[in-house]
């Protein structure tokens, strides 16, 4: 897939997964039926929290970069290679699903 088709796609947030901002990290955290099923807890880093945070379904993916690159010293290369890293990492936890 190209880079062009892939920062078309858009995600939404699974609602089994909230975040918290304690101090200075946010948090990402499964909630299932039972406590003990929490299998992971996920710290992220500023970049990570702020592409979460811009993950809503509407945002495509060229949206959050552009949005990454002018708020972060970041190259455009960069803020596409984190993103897909991210992004993997979030669908491989069940956090975010393709719109």
């Amino acid at each position: 897939m190209s880079n062009h088709a892939y920062l078309k796609k858009r995600f939404f947030k699974d609602p089994s997964v909230v975040s918290r901002k304690i101090a200075d990290e946010v948090i990402l955290v499964p909630i299932s039926q039972k406590a003990s099923e929490v299998a992971h807890i996920y710290t992220m880093n500023r970049v990570a929290a702020r592409i979460w945070e811009l993950i809503d379904g509407e945002n495509n993916l060229q949206d959050i970069q552009k949005v990454i690159l002018t708020e972060f010293d970041i190259s455009a290369d960069q803020a596409l290679s984190d993103l897909q890293e991210f992004l993997q990492q979030l669908q491989q936890a069940g956090a975010v699903k393709e719109v």
